[in-house]
């Protein structure tokens, strides 16, 4: 086993580093604040490689690994975790587009998702289907060769503003066989959008109801054949679970670092709270979570790169650990910060609220376990 980077995925991280402590970290408190929705920064990340990090480089993508990303979404999460998370959406529902469209697809949606041009959505909770996404309801109609749409999906990041939506719906019969999966363009008659949502966090990013009624698309934007639609979703969601894993990772190393020169500065009973045991002990347990959770997941961008046969279980396992880990850093920051943790003065507050939902969005952490225990009783290898 070999645990070091090499050399171009420090160039990278260098170089998503960078980006982070520059461009994001300054605006992050602004764009929280006033719900701003960067779009230039976007862009300029999106120049850097980060609009198709896995996307193939024949459409504009870098065509890295999902280690390479996981490195990535660290970066740039430490500089705004609400604007990286999307970053990971975007980057989620192209890769999609690369993996099951055809050519055609490909050469028409990529370049300009690559270039963030334009901006991506995945669309596949509902009102009523959320960690039972098999029970999803919005139904597709072939209508020559068209499908007409009719139903909504429910908190969708980038809602109202992405260009494009990939999205999961139903064709055939009820359960996962019947579902498919479609590109939809923002112009297309029959859809809309609900009002942006008021969130605790991730308020850098639009989150929308996204609604069809009567809604035609064309037969040609299906993504691979009718009724591989969950397939779809479920697989492009392995590596989200990494994505928003790393994301948390990164909140929460920001956090811990903040908290560690907040603490050597901080003078209590006439000493620096760096010098309590107590606070020591702290700091170290942080930091051990810290290494555990960037190991499972690393391991997981590994096993996922590798087609190793138990990966989707292990995206589950580090994407629970994770995000648990990531928001209990981040809440332990704040309570070291005393008083001055609950201010929007300080950013350890922010990087709370934007973490908490990690453990909700791409499956639940409840739904993890479920994925890991039923894999554990069916007889998966536990060394």
């Amino acid at each position: 086993m070999d645990f070091s980077l090499t050399e171009d995925q420090r160039a990278f991280q260098d170089m998503a580093r960078g980006f982070a402590t520059d461009r994001l970290a300054p605006g992050a408190p602004e764009w929280d604040a006033k719900k701003i929705f960067p779009e230039a920064e976007l862009r300029e990340a999106a120049a850097l490689g980060f609009g198709g990090i896995y996307v193939s480089d024949d459409v504009g993508g870098s065509g890295l690994s999902r280690l390479d990303a996981a490195i990535i979404f660290e970066e740039l999460a430490a500089g705004c975790t609400s604007t990286a998370a999307y970053i990971s959406i975007h980057n989620m529902a192209s890769w999609m587009i690369d993996r099951f469209g055809s050519d055609e697809q490909r050469n028409r949606f990529l370049p300009r998702l690559c270039s963030m041009e334009h901006f991506a959505s995945y669309c596949l909770t509902e009102p009523g289907a959320g960690s039972d996404a098999a029970a999803l309801r919005t139904r597709a109609t072939r209508d020559g060769d068209h499908y007409v749409l009719n139903g909504s999906k429910a908190f969708i990041s980038g809602g109202g503003r992405s260009d494009i939506y990939v999205v999961m719906v139903r064709t055939g019969q009820d359960g996962p066989k019947g579902i498919s999966t479609l590109v939809i363009e923002k112009d297309t008659p029959g859809l809309s959008f609900g009002a942006n949502e008021r969130k605790l966090g991730w308020n850098s990013q639009p989150t929308a109801a996204v609604i069809f009624e009567d809604c035609r698309v064309p037969v040609a934007n299906r993504l691979g054949e009718e009724g591989d639609g969950f397939k779809i979703a479920m697989m492009g969601l392995d590596g989200g679970r990494i994505n928003i894993g790393a994301c948390s990772i990164g909140a929460a190393r920001a956090s811990l670092e903040i908290s560690r020169d907040y603490v050597i500065g901080r003078q209590q009973f006439g000493k620096a709270l760096a010098e309590f045991q107590a606070t020591q002990f702290r700091l170290a347990d942080m930091m051990t979570e810290l290494d555990a959770a960037r190991l499972m997941i690393r391991r997981a961008a590994w096993a996922l790169d590798n087609q190793h046969p138990e990966k989707t279980a292990i995206c589950a396992s580090a994407k629970r650990f994770a995000t648990d880990a990531g928001f209990r850093i981040c809440n332990e920051a704040l309570q070291l910060h005393g008083g001055y943790g609950y201010l929007m003065d300080y950013p350890i507050e922010r990087y709370l609220r934007d973490a908490r939902v990690h453990q909700i969005l791409e499956g639940t952490n409840e739904i993890m376990r479920v994925i890991i225990a039923r894999r554990l009783l069916q007889g998966m290898a536990v060394d």
